[in-house]
């Protein structure tokens, strides 16, 4: 069986307060976009399980990939039997775009099917929060406010349907640890459930990413990224997440100039 595990982006992200473990209280909106990975499984030839990935290299060790984590916590609770997972990489890594917990919420839904193991959303999700925070996003995979860490989704009625989305990813990796250090947590001056509701022309002045301050001071290249989309045509840029991609979303096709892993994808 395969399945195709699409990437997100963030419109709009506030770190609103820090809570006394060290994580944070969030509020933004995850829109899924058609840039995917491809995850398949089939039985094990070998009797024993085993992960092969190919496209984008992963660095680390292929066991600790959240896919096969997936694989590993339902096999705890279910008699599942052994497979090969052949696991294309194209989502970049360290960009924003939520693929590696997009690949561990499809491997999830893969396995049930698979397995015939009758699990619902719901129960999917459960499972999913135990491998990451916005894991459980992507068992539905719908446009949501999430707030929390990032995992108590409320479903927001929104579409991009005929934009036009520019996603530029710089050579620059920047982890969870290091955005979150660069920024201060605060209320927002107007709650996303509220400004998202604005024509998308109007994002502009009223839909940021807290992250971006501390982060365009530290690598001012992404910053210029966002400028850059800014100036041909976009009529909204952002970073998604804690970056470091940053997309531009366009009324038309757009043709641009920009540095870095450049995709172009069109929202219909």
């Amino acid at each position: 069986m395969i399945c195709f595990p699409n990437a997100k982006i963030n419109l709009g992200l506030h770190i609103v307060s820090k809570k006394p473990d060290g994580y944070h209280n969030i509020e933004t909106v995850f829109y899924p976009i058609p840039l995917c990975d491809a995850l398949e499984i089939v039985p094990s030839e070998t009797g024993a399980t085993a992960f092969f990935q190919t496209g984008i290299p992963i660095d680390g060790n292929l066991d600790d990939n959240l896919a096969m984590k997936a694989f590993h916590l339902l096999k705890k609770d279910f008699d599942l039997p052994e497979i090969a997972i052949y696991l294309r990489k194209q989502i970049p890594f360290g960009a924003g775009l939520g693929g590696g917990s997009s690949d561990a919420a499809f491997m999830l839904k893969l396995l049930n099917d698979f397995s015939r193991l009758g699990l619902s959303a719901e129960q999917l999700e459960k499972y999913a929060g135990r491998l990451g925070a916005d894991c459980p996003f992507f068992i539905r995979n719908k446009p949501v406010f999430a707030e929390g860490i990032g995992d108590i989704f409320t479903p927001v009625n929104i579409s991009l349907k005929g934009y036009y989305l520019v996603l530029a990813k710089p050579d620059i990796h920047i982890s969870t640890q290091e955005a979150y250090a660069g920024v201060t947590p605060r209320q927002p001056v107007s709650r996303l459930t509220e400004t998202i509701r604005l024509p998308v022309e109007e994002w502009k002045n009223h839909i940021i990413n807290d992250f971006e301050e501390g982060i365009f001071a530290r690598y001012p290249a992404i910053g210029d990224i966002k400028q850059s989309l800014y100036n041909q045509g976009a009529v909204y840029a952002s970073m998604s997440g804690s970056g470091s991609s940053v997309f531009g979303v366009f009324p038309q096709p757009p043709v641009v100039s920009i540095p870095g892993d450049v995709r172009y994808i069109s929202l219909v």
